[in-house]
């Protein structure tokens, strides 16, 4: 049957038991009762009034033509979301300026700053900073431990996780793991700001925090001696030595001892396990087993 002509008497509610059943076969009958069904019951229009099948057939492909313009329009805004998302990557890649630089276990790196400061990266160090704007502020982050070399010029800053440095020119080291911050001054005048504490460091004082505790020392080395392949130590808890020593030769150590937080003074080189093992655990009067290529016993001795 003809569909505007079962639509107009389905209007004037004129169809037959026949004509009824073809009309709810049309692919769109439960679209048009729901125009009627909104009509009727839309409160806020009194004389909203639906007299005959030209005013229903305007309302329809009205309808109809407001539900192409959406389909239409969502690949638009596909299409719109994936130009945005290109323009950021594409910003992210080329004018991202930020150098990350890291150090992996038992590596050592020396880095060349923008204006021809050097940086020399122990084990398991993270460093940061804008190469886009290094002449108007020379600043860094740090995570791990580093000497610097800094050439003259502006002010130089470090920041850690556990405090500021600032230099101008001069040559330092800065260590921050776990619950240990020190900074060492081997040349010029170096400040350090810890949370409340501030201090001016010269050649050969050495600024700690370990565990919370706040101490002042001197050295008399001229530089760290990590650079050359050797870890030392002053009065640190032993449990930061085998921690060091993890870091050196990407092992893992099981401390099997009474009291990690003895206080260690000695060095151990990074070029054999089994020598450096010998020089740490000797003088605490403990040993050592090897039990795999990456993992280390420490024990008291047996007696």
């Amino acid at each position: 049957m003809d569909k505007e002509y079962l639509i107009e008497k389905w209007l004037k509610d004129d169809l037959s038991n026949t004509e009824k059943e073809a009309f709810s076969q049309l692919d769109d009958a439960d679209f048009n009762t729901s125009i009627i069904d909104a009509a009727q019951h839309f409160k806020a229009s009194h004389f909203f009034n639906l007299d005959d099948f030209e005013t229903f057939k305007a309302a329809y492909y009205s309808k109809k033509t407001s539900v192409k313009t959406l389909n239409w329009f969502r690949p638009l805004l596909k299409v719109a979301g994936l130009v945005v998302i290109g323009l950021g990557l594409y910003f992210v890649f080329f004018f991202n300026t930020v150098t990350h630089v890291e150090t992996l276990a038992s590596e050592k790196r020396t880095i060349e700053l923008p204006d021809q400061s050097t940086v020399v990266l122990n084990a398991l160090t993270r460093m940061r900073f804008n190469a886009e704007t290094w002449d108007e502020k020379r600043a860094l982050e740090l995570e791990g431990e580093a000497f610097f070399k800094v050439a003259k010029g502006k002010v130089f800053d470090v920041k850690t996780e556990d405090g500021m440095v600032t230099v101008i020119g001069t040559q330092f080291n800065v260590k921050q793991r776990e619950n240990y911050f020190e900074v060492k001054c081997f040349e010029g005048i170096v400040k350090v700001v810890s949370d409340t504490i501030t201090r001016e460091l010269k050649a050969g004082d050495r600024f700690q925090i370990l565990n919370g505790k706040f101490t002042e020392t001197k050295t008399t080395v001229s530089a760290p001696k990590w650079t050359k392949n050797v870890s030392s130590f002053e009065e640190i808890p032993f449990s930061e030595i085998l921690a060091e020593l993890e870091r050196q030769y990407n092992i893992e150590v099981i401390y099997d001892g009474e009291n990690p937080n003895r206080l260690f003074t000695g060095g151990f080189v990074h070029d054999k396990l089994e020598n450096a093992l010998i020089s740490i655990t000797e003088p605490m009067n403990m040993a050592f087993k090897i039990r795999s290529s990456n993992l280390v016993v420490v024990h008291e001795k047996e007696h």
